[in-house]
């Protein structure tokens, strides 16, 4: 599977009238890259997966602040 952050280098304009953004970063979850939901996948226990909001590890995207 691919990183979950993904990188994005706009187009900046000679005319532009705002300080640019050289760098836009975005997430793909890991949905995006799961057609259908295989059968025995490993569980995470039920106390882990009530702190992390998923049951199963494969389908985990950590959540980042930018701040």
């Amino acid at each position: 599977m691919s990183s979950q952050e993904k990188v994005w280098y706009p187009f900046i304009g000679p005319f532009h009238p705002c300080p640019p953004i050289r760098v836009k970063t975005y997430s793909t979850p890991p949905q995006l890259y799961i057609p259908f939901q295989p059968m025995n996948l490993p569980q995470y226990s039920p106390m882990e997966a009530l702190r992390l909001g998923t049951l199963w590890p494969m389908l985990y995207s950590p959540y980042d602040t930018k701040c």
